[in-house]
Protein backbone atom coordinates (compact mmCIF):
# COMPACT_ATOMS: atom_id res chain seq x y z
CA UNK A 1 0.00 0.00 0.00
CA UNK A 2 1.35 3.41 -0.85
CA UNK A 3 0.73 6.43 0.94
CA UNK A 4 1.52 9.59 -0.62
CA UNK A 5 0.69 13.12 1.23
CA UNK A 6 0.03 15.88 -0.13
CA UNK A 7 -0.02 19.15 1.44
CA UNK A 8 -1.40 21.16 -1.54
CA UNK A 9 -5.47 20.17 -0.99
CA UNK A 10 -5.18 23.58 1.12
CA UNK A 11 -5.26 25.30 -2.33
CA UNK A 12 -7.48 28.74 -2.62
CA UNK A 13 -8.79 27.11 -5.68
CA UNK A 14 -10.80 24.75 -3.79
CA UNK A 15 -14.62 25.78 -2.89
CA UNK A 16 -13.71 24.66 0.58
CA UNK A 17 -10.46 26.79 1.09
CA UNK A 18 -11.90 29.40 -0.69
CA UNK A 19 -13.33 31.44 2.06
CA UNK A 20 -10.70 29.95 4.75
CA UNK A 21 -9.01 32.95 6.40
CA UNK A 22 -5.18 32.66 6.40
CA UNK A 23 -3.66 30.65 8.52
CA UNK A 24 -1.30 33.64 9.80
CA UNK A 25 -4.70 35.72 10.75
CA UNK A 26 -6.77 33.16 11.57
CA UNK A 27 -8.24 34.44 15.27
CA UNK A 28 -9.81 32.06 17.68
CA UNK A 29 -13.20 33.03 19.32
CA UNK A 30 -12.63 35.23 22.22
CA UNK A 31 -14.93 33.97 25.48
CA UNK A 32 -16.35 37.56 25.94
CA UNK A 33 -18.02 36.69 22.29
CA UNK A 34 -20.26 33.75 23.44
CA UNK A 35 -23.43 34.17 24.55
CA UNK A 36 -23.43 34.79 28.37
CA UNK A 37 -25.99 33.02 30.93
CA UNK A 38 -29.34 33.81 30.28
CA UNK A 39 -28.94 35.57 26.84
CA UNK A 40 -29.77 33.96 23.70
CA UNK A 41 -27.31 32.54 21.20
CA UNK A 42 -26.46 34.20 17.89
CA UNK A 43 -28.67 32.73 15.50
CA UNK A 44 -27.23 31.85 11.60
CA UNK A 45 -31.19 31.31 10.18
CA UNK A 46 -33.55 28.25 10.39
CA UNK A 47 -34.59 25.72 7.73
CA UNK A 48 -37.86 25.33 7.41
CA UNK A 49 -39.50 22.22 5.92
CA UNK A 50 -41.47 22.21 3.21
CA UNK A 51 -45.08 20.64 3.43
CA UNK A 52 -46.08 20.83 7.22
CA UNK A 53 -48.14 24.32 8.46
CA UNK A 54 -45.71 24.69 10.92
CA UNK A 55 -45.90 21.46 12.74
CA UNK A 56 -44.94 17.78 11.67
CA UNK A 57 -48.33 15.65 11.66
CA UNK A 58 -47.15 13.58 14.98
CA UNK A 59 -45.90 16.56 16.72
CA UNK A 60 -42.29 18.19 16.41
CA UNK A 61 -39.88 16.41 19.17
CA UNK A 62 -36.14 16.49 19.44
CA UNK A 63 -34.22 16.69 15.94
CA UNK A 64 -37.39 15.27 13.94
CA UNK A 65 -39.02 18.57 13.15
CA UNK A 66 -40.65 20.70 10.81
CA UNK A 67 -38.43 23.66 11.65
CA UNK A 68 -35.00 24.26 13.47
CA UNK A 69 -32.80 27.20 14.12
CA UNK A 70 -29.31 27.20 13.74
CA UNK A 71 -27.76 28.91 16.41
CA UNK A 72 -23.85 29.06 16.76
CA UNK A 73 -22.44 26.51 19.67
CA UNK A 74 -20.63 26.92 22.68
CA UNK A 75 -18.01 25.79 20.96
CA UNK A 76 -16.77 25.44 17.30
CA UNK A 77 -17.62 22.16 15.47
CA UNK A 78 -16.24 22.86 12.15
CA UNK A 79 -13.52 21.16 9.79
CA UNK A 80 -11.73 22.24 6.47
CA UNK A 81 -9.61 19.92 3.92
CA UNK A 82 -6.00 19.58 5.14
CA UNK A 83 -4.10 16.67 3.28
CA UNK A 84 -5.17 14.13 0.53
CA UNK A 85 -3.54 11.06 0.19
CA UNK A 86 -3.81 8.52 -2.85
CA UNK A 87 -4.10 5.15 -2.17
CA UNK A 88 -2.81 1.67 -4.19
CA UNK A 89 -3.72 -1.40 -2.84
CA UNK A 90 -5.51 -4.90 -4.12
CA UNK A 91 -7.93 -4.37 -0.92
CA UNK A 92 -10.88 -1.90 -1.37
CA UNK A 93 -11.48 -2.71 2.57
CA UNK A 94 -8.12 -1.40 3.18
CA UNK A 95 -9.30 2.12 1.47
CA UNK A 96 -10.46 3.52 4.18
CA UNK A 97 -8.18 2.21 6.84
CA UNK A 98 -6.42 5.41 6.84
CA UNK A 99 -9.47 7.38 8.39
CA UNK A 100 -10.13 4.74 10.56
CA UNK A 101 -6.93 4.58 12.81
CA UNK A 102 -8.48 8.06 14.37
CA UNK A 103 -11.92 8.25 15.11
CA UNK A 104 -12.29 12.01 15.85
CA UNK A 105 -10.09 12.34 11.98
CA UNK A 106 -12.92 14.07 10.07
CA UNK A 107 -12.01 12.40 5.99
CA UNK A 108 -13.77 11.90 2.30
CA UNK A 109 -12.65 8.56 0.24
CA UNK A 110 -13.34 8.62 -3.35
CA UNK A 111 -12.83 5.35 -4.69
CA UNK A 112 -11.60 5.74 -8.05
CA UNK A 113 -11.55 2.16 -8.77
CA UNK A 114 -10.40 -1.65 -6.76
CA UNK A 115 -6.46 0.03 -6.65
CA UNK A 116 -6.63 2.93 -6.21
CA UNK A 117 -8.69 5.94 -3.95
CA UNK A 118 -8.20 9.38 -2.93
CA UNK A 119 -8.66 10.32 1.14
CA UNK A 120 -9.00 13.97 1.71
CA UNK A 121 -8.33 14.35 5.64
CA UNK A 122 -9.92 17.28 7.28
CA UNK A 123 -8.61 19.00 9.95
CA UNK A 124 -10.98 21.08 13.14
CA UNK A 125 -11.51 24.69 11.67
CA UNK A 126 -11.82 26.79 15.00
CA UNK A 127 -13.51 29.85 12.99
CA UNK A 128 -17.05 27.63 11.61
CA UNK A 129 -19.67 25.69 13.23
CA UNK A 130 -21.22 22.85 11.08
CA UNK A 131 -24.50 21.70 11.15
CA UNK A 132 -25.41 18.14 9.46
CA UNK A 133 -28.90 17.36 8.09
CA UNK A 134 -30.32 13.61 6.81
CA UNK A 135 -32.40 10.82 7.44
CA UNK A 136 -30.54 9.30 9.90
CA UNK A 137 -31.40 9.52 13.60
CA UNK A 138 -27.51 8.82 14.98
CA UNK A 139 -26.29 11.72 17.08
CA UNK A 140 -24.21 13.19 14.35
CA UNK A 141 -27.15 14.49 12.79
CA UNK A 142 -28.67 17.68 13.68
CA UNK A 143 -31.80 17.58 11.85
CA UNK A 144 -33.32 14.87 10.82
CA UNK A 145 -35.74 14.63 8.03
CA UNK A 146 -38.11 12.19 6.43
CA UNK A 147 -39.59 12.33 2.99
CA UNK A 148 -42.26 14.57 2.49
CA UNK A 149 -45.78 13.13 0.68
CA UNK A 150 -48.10 15.86 -0.74
CA UNK A 151 -50.88 16.42 1.21
CA UNK A 152 -48.58 17.41 4.69
CA UNK A 153 -47.55 13.59 5.56
CA UNK A 154 -44.64 11.82 6.02
CA UNK A 155 -43.29 8.23 5.01
CA UNK A 156 -43.52 6.43 8.51
CA UNK A 157 -42.40 2.91 9.46
CA UNK A 158 -39.60 0.51 8.35
CA UNK A 159 -41.45 -0.55 5.21
CA UNK A 160 -41.30 2.90 3.81
CA UNK A 161 -38.61 3.42 1.20
CA UNK A 162 -37.06 7.08 0.95
CA UNK A 163 -34.36 8.89 -1.20
CA UNK A 164 -32.97 11.23 1.16
CA UNK A 165 -29.43 10.20 2.65
CA UNK A 166 -29.23 9.25 5.60
CA UNK A 167 -26.19 11.66 5.32
CA UNK A 168 -27.04 14.22 2.96
CA UNK A 169 -25.49 17.38 3.67
CA UNK A 170 -23.75 19.95 5.94
CA UNK A 171 -24.08 23.37 6.71
CA UNK A 172 -21.02 25.11 7.58
CA UNK A 173 -21.08 28.82 9.73
CA UNK A 174 -18.98 31.44 9.75
CA UNK A 175 -18.64 32.18 13.78
CA UNK A 176 -18.41 35.93 13.25
CA UNK A 177 -20.27 38.32 11.57
CA UNK A 178 -21.80 38.30 9.08
CA UNK A 179 -22.25 34.75 10.07
CA UNK A 180 -21.94 33.12 6.25
CA UNK A 181 -23.84 30.16 5.89
CA UNK A 182 -22.48 27.66 3.16
CA UNK A 183 -23.99 24.18 2.29
CA UNK A 184 -22.17 20.98 1.22
CA UNK A 185 -23.42 17.79 -0.09
CA UNK A 186 -23.06 14.79 2.30
CA UNK A 187 -22.72 14.62 5.63
CA UNK A 188 -20.05 12.56 7.90
CA UNK A 189 -20.95 9.19 9.41
CA UNK A 190 -20.74 7.85 12.75
CA UNK A 191 -17.04 7.01 11.98
CA UNK A 192 -16.52 10.89 10.68
CA UNK A 193 -16.20 9.84 7.16
CA UNK A 194 -17.77 10.56 3.90
CA UNK A 195 -17.40 7.60 1.16
CA UNK A 196 -17.73 8.08 -2.43
CA UNK A 197 -18.00 4.61 -3.85
CA UNK A 198 -16.87 3.15 -7.15
CA UNK A 199 -20.50 4.38 -8.60
CA UNK A 200 -20.54 7.88 -7.24
CA UNK A 201 -19.71 10.73 -9.87
CA UNK A 202 -16.34 12.14 -9.03
CA UNK A 203 -13.69 13.49 -10.41
CA UNK A 204 -10.49 15.08 -10.32
CA UNK A 205 -10.32 19.00 -10.68
CA UNK A 206 -7.95 21.00 -13.19
CA UNK A 207 -5.41 21.64 -9.96
CA UNK A 208 -5.65 17.93 -9.20
CA UNK A 209 -8.06 18.22 -6.41
CA UNK A 210 -10.96 15.43 -5.76
CA UNK A 211 -14.64 16.36 -6.46
CA UNK A 212 -17.68 14.74 -6.30
CA UNK A 213 -21.67 14.18 -5.67
CA UNK A 214 -24.08 11.90 -3.82
CA UNK A 215 -26.29 9.68 -5.13
CA UNK A 216 -29.93 11.36 -5.64
CA UNK A 217 -27.88 14.96 -5.49
CA UNK A 218 -28.83 17.88 -3.40
CA UNK A 219 -29.52 21.03 -5.03
CA UNK A 220 -30.37 24.41 -4.41
CA UNK A 221 -32.12 27.27 -5.39
CA UNK A 222 -31.65 31.12 -4.72
CA UNK A 223 -34.25 33.38 -5.42
CA UNK A 224 -34.30 36.42 -7.83
CA UNK A 225 -34.15 39.68 -5.81
CA UNK A 226 -34.20 38.40 -2.25
CA UNK A 227 -37.01 36.93 -0.51
CA UNK A 228 -39.55 39.63 -0.09
CA UNK A 229 -42.38 40.97 -2.20
CA UNK A 230 -39.99 41.52 -5.34
CA UNK A 231 -38.62 37.75 -5.34
CA UNK A 232 -38.70 35.93 -8.23
CA UNK A 233 -37.80 31.81 -8.51
CA UNK A 234 -34.19 31.13 -9.69
CA UNK A 235 -32.70 28.63 -11.27
CA UNK A 236 -32.14 25.16 -9.44
CA UNK A 237 -28.28 24.22 -9.25
CA UNK A 238 -26.62 20.88 -7.77
CA UNK A 239 -23.46 21.47 -4.80
CA UNK A 240 -21.01 18.91 -5.00
CA UNK A 241 -19.14 17.24 -1.62
CA UNK A 242 -16.65 20.43 -1.93
CA UNK A 243 -19.14 22.99 -2.53
CA UNK A 244 -18.97 23.69 -5.95
CA UNK A 245 -22.20 24.60 -7.92
CA UNK A 246 -22.91 22.84 -10.88
CA UNK A 247 -25.50 22.64 -13.51
CA UNK A 248 -28.43 20.05 -13.25
CA UNK A 249 -27.40 16.38 -14.16
CA UNK A 250 -30.15 14.48 -17.11
CA UNK A 251 -31.62 12.49 -13.95
CA UNK A 252 -31.04 12.79 -10.45
CA UNK A 253 -28.86 9.75 -10.65
CA UNK A 254 -26.65 9.85 -13.38
CA UNK A 255 -22.94 9.07 -12.96
CA UNK A 256 -22.13 12.57 -15.81
CA UNK A 257 -22.22 15.95 -13.35
CA UNK A 258 -22.89 19.09 -15.11
CA UNK A 259 -21.13 21.89 -16.05
CA UNK A 260 -19.13 23.88 -13.39
CA UNK A 261 -21.20 27.27 -12.71
CA UNK A 262 -17.98 29.86 -11.86
CA UNK A 263 -19.77 32.81 -11.28
CA UNK A 264 -21.89 31.39 -8.79
CA UNK A 265 -21.07 29.77 -5.23
CA UNK A 266 -22.98 27.60 -2.19
CA UNK A 267 -23.36 30.47 0.18
CA UNK A 268 -27.26 30.36 1.48
CA UNK A 269 -29.40 33.57 0.95
CA UNK A 270 -32.38 34.11 3.05
CA UNK A 271 -34.95 31.94 0.77
CA UNK A 272 -32.78 29.19 -0.58
CA UNK A 273 -34.56 26.28 -1.37
CA UNK A 274 -32.05 22.95 -0.49
CA UNK A 275 -34.21 19.72 -2.05
CA UNK A 276 -32.56 16.58 -0.73
CA UNK A 277 -34.67 14.39 -3.03
CA UNK A 278 -37.55 13.55 -1.28
CA UNK A 279 -37.77 16.52 0.63
CA UNK A 280 -37.78 20.49 0.59
CA UNK A 281 -35.83 23.25 2.96
CA UNK A 282 -36.56 26.49 2.98
CA UNK A 283 -33.54 28.87 4.45
CA UNK A 284 -34.43 31.61 6.40
CA UNK A 285 -32.12 34.28 7.82
CA UNK A 286 -33.09 36.15 10.62
CA UNK A 287 -33.14 39.48 9.16
CA UNK A 288 -35.76 37.72 7.07
CA UNK A 289 -37.46 36.58 9.61
CA UNK A 290 -37.66 40.04 10.56
CA UNK A 291 -39.77 40.60 7.63
CA UNK A 292 -41.95 37.50 7.77
CA UNK A 293 -45.70 37.95 9.72
CA UNK A 294 -45.18 37.06 13.14
CA UNK A 295 -47.40 34.12 14.63
CA UNK A 296 -49.23 36.79 16.13
CA UNK A 297 -50.18 38.71 13.02
CA UNK A 298 -51.32 35.43 11.41
CA UNK A 299 -53.76 35.05 14.55
CA UNK A 300 -55.18 39.28 13.91
CA UNK A 301 -55.50 38.56 10.76
CA UNK A 302 -57.73 35.55 11.22
CA UNK A 303 -59.54 37.05 13.71
CA UNK A 304 -60.10 40.22 11.16
CA UNK A 305 -61.41 38.30 8.68
CA UNK A 306 -63.53 36.58 11.01
CA UNK A 307 -64.95 40.02 12.10
CA UNK A 308 -66.14 40.63 8.60
CA UNK A 309 -68.54 38.24 9.41
CA UNK A 310 -68.12 37.27 5.75
CA UNK A 311 -71.42 34.98 5.16
CA UNK A 312 -71.80 32.22 2.21
CA UNK A 313 -74.04 33.80 -1.08
CA UNK A 314 -76.63 30.92 -0.68
CA UNK A 315 -77.14 30.41 2.57
CA UNK A 316 -76.65 32.70 4.61
CA UNK A 317 -74.66 31.79 7.44
CA UNK A 318 -72.01 33.32 8.90
CA UNK A 319 -68.22 31.92 7.98
CA UNK A 320 -65.18 32.01 10.21
CA UNK A 321 -62.10 30.78 10.21
CA UNK A 322 -61.17 27.89 12.97
CA UNK A 323 -58.28 28.37 15.89
CA UNK A 324 -55.13 26.83 14.82
CA UNK A 325 -54.81 25.83 18.22
CA UNK A 326 -58.02 23.09 16.92
CA UNK A 327 -55.54 21.50 14.78
CA UNK A 328 -56.76 20.85 10.70
CA UNK A 329 -59.09 17.52 11.19
CA UNK A 330 -62.97 17.46 9.89
CA UNK A 331 -63.86 21.22 8.97
CA UNK A 332 -66.16 23.06 11.39
CA UNK A 333 -69.75 23.85 10.70
CA UNK A 334 -68.34 27.76 10.27
CA UNK A 335 -65.29 26.42 8.18
CA UNK A 336 -65.40 28.73 4.62
CA UNK A 337 -64.84 26.38 1.57
CA UNK A 338 -63.80 27.58 -1.61
CA UNK A 339 -64.37 26.59 -5.42
CA UNK A 340 -60.89 27.09 -6.61
CA UNK A 341 -61.36 27.46 -10.32
CA UNK A 342 -63.81 30.64 -9.30
CA UNK A 343 -62.78 31.82 -5.99
CA UNK A 344 -66.22 32.37 -4.75
CA UNK A 345 -66.27 31.17 -0.94
CA UNK A 346 -69.47 29.56 0.47
CA UNK A 347 -70.17 27.44 3.51
CA UNK A 348 -70.39 23.78 2.77
CA UNK A 349 -72.94 22.17 1.19
CA UNK A 350 -74.11 18.88 -0.47
CA UNK A 351 -75.26 19.59 -3.34
CA UNK A 352 -74.15 20.72 -6.75
CA UNK A 353 -72.09 17.23 -7.59
CA UNK A 354 -71.30 16.68 -11.17
CA UNK A 355 -72.28 12.99 -12.33
CA UNK A 356 -68.80 11.68 -13.15
CA UNK A 357 -66.50 14.14 -11.58
CA UNK A 358 -66.04 12.78 -8.00
CA UNK A 359 -67.47 13.73 -4.83
CA UNK A 360 -65.09 17.05 -4.80
CA UNK A 361 -65.94 18.18 -8.20
CA UNK A 362 -68.86 21.27 -7.55
CA UNK A 363 -70.87 23.64 -9.58
CA UNK A 364 -70.35 26.71 -8.29
CA UNK A 365 -74.26 28.49 -8.18
CA UNK A 366 -72.94 31.77 -8.84
CA UNK A 367 -71.23 31.50 -11.70
CA UNK A 368 -71.48 28.03 -12.95
CA UNK A 369 -67.80 26.81 -13.29
CA UNK A 370 -66.87 23.19 -12.45
CA UNK A 371 -64.33 22.43 -9.66
CA UNK A 372 -62.59 21.36 -6.95
CA UNK A 373 -64.81 22.65 -3.73
CA UNK A 374 -62.59 22.34 -1.17
CA UNK A 375 -62.47 23.90 2.37
CA UNK A 376 -60.09 27.06 2.88
CA UNK A 377 -57.06 26.45 5.74
CA UNK A 378 -55.00 29.67 6.92
CA UNK A 379 -51.34 29.04 6.71
CA UNK A 380 -49.54 28.65 9.62
CA UNK A 381 -46.06 28.95 8.93
CA UNK A 382 -44.97 32.59 9.15
CA UNK A 383 -41.21 31.86 7.65
CA UNK A 384 -42.88 30.66 4.32
CA UNK A 385 -44.76 33.90 3.68
CA UNK A 386 -43.06 36.76 1.75
CA UNK A 387 -45.00 39.65 3.71
CA UNK A 388 -47.58 40.01 6.03
CA UNK A 389 -50.19 40.79 3.60
CA UNK A 390 -53.72 40.01 4.27
CA UNK A 391 -55.09 36.27 3.80
CA UNK A 392 -56.54 37.30 0.17
CA UNK A 393 -55.46 33.90 -2.08
CA UNK A 394 -55.84 30.11 -2.08
CA UNK A 395 -54.02 27.35 -3.69
CA UNK A 396 -55.62 25.05 -5.80
CA UNK A 397 -56.96 22.63 -5.23
CA UNK A 398 -55.80 21.96 -1.17
CA UNK A 399 -57.14 25.19 -0.40
CA UNK A 400 -54.35 26.89 1.73
CA UNK A 401 -54.72 30.76 2.31
CA UNK A 402 -52.10 33.14 2.20
CA UNK A 403 -51.05 36.46 1.10
CA UNK A 404 -51.40 37.01 -2.55
CA UNK A 405 -47.57 37.85 -3.31
CA UNK A 406 -46.67 34.63 -1.22
CA UNK A 407 -49.46 32.62 -2.98
CA UNK A 408 -48.13 34.02 -6.59
CA UNK A 409 -44.44 33.70 -5.55
CA UNK A 410 -44.82 29.76 -4.83
CA UNK A 411 -47.52 29.01 -7.50
CA UNK A 412 -44.43 29.39 -9.77
CA UNK A 413 -41.86 28.02 -8.33
CA UNK A 414 -41.00 24.32 -9.34
CA UNK A 415 -39.66 22.18 -6.83
CA UNK A 416 -38.11 19.14 -7.70
CA UNK A 417 -39.87 15.81 -8.29
CA UNK A 418 -38.65 12.64 -8.48
CA UNK A 419 -36.06 11.67 -11.03
CA UNK A 420 -35.99 15.23 -13.39
CA UNK A 421 -39.29 16.59 -13.21
CA UNK A 422 -40.65 19.52 -11.20
CA UNK A 423 -43.74 20.80 -9.88
CA UNK A 424 -44.77 23.97 -8.05
CA UNK A 425 -46.18 22.77 -4.85
CA UNK A 426 -48.53 24.21 -1.65
CA UNK A 427 -45.23 25.16 0.67
CA UNK A 428 -48.05 24.79 3.70
CA UNK A 429 -49.36 20.58 2.50
CA UNK A 430 -47.18 19.57 -0.03
CA UNK A 431 -50.02 19.32 -2.96
CA UNK A 432 -49.52 20.06 -6.33
CA UNK A 433 -51.25 23.01 -7.67
CA UNK A 434 -53.24 22.58 -10.56
CA UNK A 435 -55.25 25.32 -12.64
CA UNK A 436 -53.96 28.24 -14.95
CA UNK A 437 -52.27 29.92 -11.89
CA UNK A 438 -52.11 27.46 -9.35
CA UNK A 439 -53.93 29.77 -6.35
CA UNK A 440 -57.30 31.76 -6.75
CA UNK A 441 -57.77 35.68 -5.64
CA UNK A 442 -61.36 34.74 -2.59
CA UNK A 443 -64.28 36.19 -3.21
CA UNK A 444 -66.38 36.70 0.19
CA UNK A 445 -69.64 38.07 0.47
CA UNK A 446 -70.08 40.59 3.42
CA UNK A 447 -73.20 40.69 5.94
CA UNK A 448 -76.50 41.64 4.56
CA UNK A 449 -77.16 44.40 7.19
Amino acid sequence: MVLEGNPEVGSPRTSDLQHTRNKGSCVLSSPGEEAQPGEEPIKYGELIVLGYNGCLASGDKGRRRSRLALSRRPHANGVKPDVMHHISTPLVSKASSLSQNNRGQHSISYTLSRSHSVIVEYTHDSDTDMFQIGRSTENMIDFVVTDTSPGGGAAEGPSAQSTISRYACRILCDRRPPYTARIYAAGFDASSNIFLGERAAKWRTPDGLMDGLTTNGVLVMHPAGGFSEDSAPGVWREISVCGNVYTLRDSRSAQQRGKLVENESNVLQDGSLIDLCGATLLWRTPAGLLRAPTLKQLEAQRQEANAARPQCPVGLSTLAFPSPARGRTAPDKQQPWVYVRCGHVHGYHGWGCRRGRGPQERECPLCRLVGPYVPLWLGQEAGLCLDPGPPSHAFAPCGHVCSEKTARYWAQTPLPHGTHAFHAACPFCGAWLTGEHGCVRLIFQGPLD
